[in-house]
C-alpha cells in the first residue's frame, strides 16, 4: 500500500541544506525488517516512522533508521518529525509541546511559533554519562587520516553519551577537522584496538564565524553513514562536553552553536542549552529548524 512521507532537511532554513530526514507519517503495519529496508531505499542518515503512543504520557512512538540499524534516538530525526507533524496536522498549531516515546524513553520536544508558523524545536536529552578515555591519542589520530599534533593537547578523547555514546575529539584547527578522513578500515580497527565501538565526532573551537563555537564533522560507516551533516544525538553530548572541561563557561553554555555539514556542502546550524555547570549538569537541550522539500508515496 501506498506510504506518505515528507522530506525534510533539518537544522537549517534553506533546501538543499542541513540533513535530509524521511518522515513516514503512519508506520503501523510495517515490522522492523520492513521499516530497515525503506531506510536504506531512502538512502537519508535517518528515516523515521510514526507510530501510536505506547507509553503513558507519550503523544507518538517515533522509530529511527539509518540505512544499517535502527537508533533509539537521534536529534535531527526529532527535530525534523517535530515540523513534520505540525504539517500533517498532528501537532496542533501554536502548541508549546510534545512527548516522543523514543527507545530511550519519553523524549519532549518545545517549540517556538511564529504565528502559526513553527519557527524552532528544542529537543531535551537525557543527561550526560561521560565514558572511557582514550589513552593512546596516536592511535586515534591515524585512524583518522592525521597527526598527533593536530589533537588538542590537555583535554580527553572520551567517549560520551545522551542516550547514543560517542567517541569525542578535539581538534587544534579548523583545516584539522576539514583534514580528517572517514575510512571504514581504519576506523574499525580504532574500535577494535579501544573496545570501543563507536561513532568519532570532531570538533574545533575555531568554528570561522562569530557567533558560533564550534566547528564540527561526525564519522559513523558502523552506523552505515560515512559522514552525517547534522548530528543532534551527538550535539548535547558535544555541549556537554564543552561544559565540563571548561571550554565555554556559564554565560555561553545556554547559546552553543556548532557548524557541521559545511565539508560535505550541506551547511547545518545546531543550537545547544545546557543547564547546570562543569560538576553537575541538569538539562540538556538541542534545537534547530528544518525545511519541507518534497512530499512522496512509497509503496511498501
Amino acid at each position: 500500500m501506498p506510504r506518505r512521507y515528507l522530506h525534510y532537511d533539518v537544522f537549517t532554513r534553506e533546501p538543499f541544506a542541513g540533513n535530509q530526514l524521511a518522515v513516514f507519517l503512519d508506520g503501523r503495519g510495517l515490522d522492523a525488517a520492513r521499516m530497515q529496508a525503506v531506510a536504506r531505499e531512502m538512502a537519508f542518515s535517518e528515516t523515521t516512522f510514526v507510530l501510536p503512543p505506547e507509553e503513558p504520557g507519550t503523544d507518538v512512538r517515533l522509530r529511527i533508521f539509518t540505512p544499517g540499524l535502527e537508533l533509539p534516538a537521534a536529534g535531527h530525526p526529532t527535530i525534523g518529525s517535530t515540523f513534520a507533524l505540525v504539517e500533517d496536522g498532528v501537532i496542533a498549531r501554536r502548541r508549546a509541546s510534545f512527548v516522543f516515546g523514543l527507545g530511550v524513553g519519553p523524549t519532549p520536544v518545545s517549540m517556538e511559533w511564529d504565528g502559526d508558523r513553527l519557527r524552532f524545536a528544542w529537543m531535551t536529552q537525557r543527561l550526560p554519562e561521560f565514558g572511557p578515555v582514550v589513552a593512546d591519542q596516536s592511535a586515534v589520530a591515524d585512524a583518522l587520516g592525521l597527526r598527533s599534533d593536530d589533537l588538542r593537547t590537555g583535554f580527553p578523547v572520551q567517549q560520551v553519551s545522551c542516550g547514543v555514546p560517542f567517541l569525542f575529539v578535539l581538534l587544534e584547527t579548523r583545516d584539522a577537522v576539514d583534514r580528517a578522513v572517514s575510512e571504514t578500515g581504519p576506523l574499525r580497527r580504532l574500535n577494535e584496538r579501544t573496545g570501543l565501538k563507536l561513532p568519532v565526532f570532531l570538533f574545533t573551537l575555531e568554528a570561522g564565524e562569530p557567533e558560533a563555537t564550534v566547528y564540527s564533522r561526525m564519522f559513523s560507516p558502523q552506523f552505515g553513514i560515512a559522514e552525517d551533516p547534522a548530528t543532534g544525538i551527538a550535539s548535547g553530548p558535544l555541549g556537554c562536553y564543552l561544559v565540563r572541561y571548561g571550554l565555554v563557561g556559564a554565560e555561553s553554555a545556554g547559546r552553543i552553536l556548532s557548524l557541521q555539514g559545511q565539508a560535505m556542502g550541506r551547511p547545518s546550524r545546531i543550537h545547544i542549552r545546557i543547564a547546570g555547570g562543569r560538576e553537575q549538569i541538569t538539562k540538556v537541550e538541542i534545537g534547530g529548524e528544518s525545511v519541507l522539500v518534497a512530499r512522496g508515496e512509497m509503496v511498501v
